[in-house]
């Protein structure tokens, strides 16, 4: 176990962020571990041991939950650098749209450095079409690469000047929220090469790309459904905090996600949702993402879902479901029983029956906890008001 102390490093956003890569840079030599941070908190460290060749303490940014800073090695980052750049067709020149301070954000940073270019770095709360255009035409070198969350995405392929500059990239990874196959297939059908990612704080950010995963991943399904990950980019536990998710077998660490999904003879990794998410109604089981699919695919209006259980006296817990819609849709604020019934109509085609929502509620924003995460917690408050 290591001795040297981990160090906090407030990490802006902005141009302002690239002061601090040479602290990354110690840091990906195991030898000076980081806690990197929003400039505005102020973390107290827990007490733990610390593993050997231990580089950052990053906190988790999951849809419930307490955060939790995970113990991710010099070693691991490195390797997971690696294998991007391997999977991408090499090394390049990234733009991080992203909060810093968040694993997909750090993780441009950290591939910069293990790609030995500079970042470019736009203000991930303030992306336009033309800050995207101009960021891009300022990027030199054979490969560019960046990363954004399905929102951005979206609103970027709407946008001529957007849909310019995202077909400048080699590859644009897309994670931190499932991405709707409607926005996969318009980006794609436009020419702009998307990488859907999966993987979290405790795997080092995206280790499965386009369902498979990266070099030296290995993935599977327990007994339960559960997906675990393994390999070289699972973090060593978390800081002060004993947890089973964690397990080494043969030598290789493994993470249990929370999430279910299946693992093919091929080894591609489809995810159905969290474990935890799940909504038991009138003794049924439904999982949210089916229906925030099914939602997105066929309401048309309607650019952002999510979708929880809410308790119900009748049903146990009610399929509830909070949207975004395009401008000129129906007002914020709960749908009344007309709406409600006429959106049961459009998705009983394509749902089972106990999948069709029985609260619907307009939002102007999804509340998140992290890039690209909707606070589902805070969701399921809004729609059991």
């Amino acid at each position: 176990m290591s001795a040297v102390p981990i160090t906090t490093l407030p990490l802006p956003t902005g141009p302002a962020v690239l002061e601090s890569l040479p602290s990354l840079e110690r840091a990906l030599t195991g030898t000076a571990p980081i806690h990197p941070h929003a400039p505005d908190s102020t973390p107290a460290l827990p007490e733990g041991a610390l593993p050997d060749d231990l580089a950052v303490a990053i906190a988790t940014s999951g849809s419930t939950g307490t955060p939790k800073l995970s113990l991710l090695t010099a070693a691991g980052l490195i390797a997971s650098a690696d294998a991007t750049a391997e999977r991408l067709g090499g090394h390049g020149q990234w733009l991080l749209a992203l909060p810093p301070h968040h694993i997909a954000g750090l993780q441009v940073l950290l591939r910069s450095i293990a790609a030995g270019t500079t970042p470019v770095v736009l203000d991930p709360g303030s992306v336009t079409p033309f800050d995207l255009v101009q960021a891009t035409a300022g990027m030199h070198g054979e490969r560019r690469y960046t990363s954004l969350v399905p929102t951005l995405l979206a609103r970027l392929v709407e946008d001529p000047l957007g849909l310019e500059a995202l077909r400048r990239f080699d590859a644009i990874l897309v994670g931190g929220a499932a991405t709707p196959r409607l926005l996969l297939d318009k980006a794609r059908s436009e020419g702009v090469r998307v990488v859907t990612t999966y993987g979290m704080s405790e795997t080092g950010g995206g280790c499965v790309y386009n369902g498979k995963p990266l070099k030296g991943v290995a993935a599977r399904a327990d007994a339960d459904g559960v997906l675990e990950l393994g390999g070289p980019v699972v973090a060593h536990g978390y800081l002060g905090r004993d947890s089973d998710a964690f397990t080494t077998e043969a030598g290789q660490r493994w993470f249990r996600t929370g999430d279910l999904g299946t693992v093919d003879r091929d080894g591609r990794v489809s995810v159905t949702g969290r474990a935890d998410d799940i909504i038991n109604t009138g003794g049924l089981k439904v999982a949210p993402r089916v229906v925030e699919e099914a939602v997105l695919a066929h309401i048309a209006a309607v650019t952002e879902a999510v979708v929880v259980g809410v308790p119900d006296p009748q049903w146990g817990q009610a399929v509830s479901l909070a949207v975004v819609t395009s401008p000129g849709g129906p007002p914020v604020g709960p749908v009344a029983e007309g709406g409600v019934a006429e959106i049961r109509e459009m998705l009983r085609p394509h749902l089972e029956a106990a999948a069709l929502p029985r609260r619907v509620h307009v939002v102007a924003e999804l509340p998140m906890r992290g890039p690209g995460k909707p606070d589902r917690t805070a969701v399921a408050r809004l729609l059991g008001a």
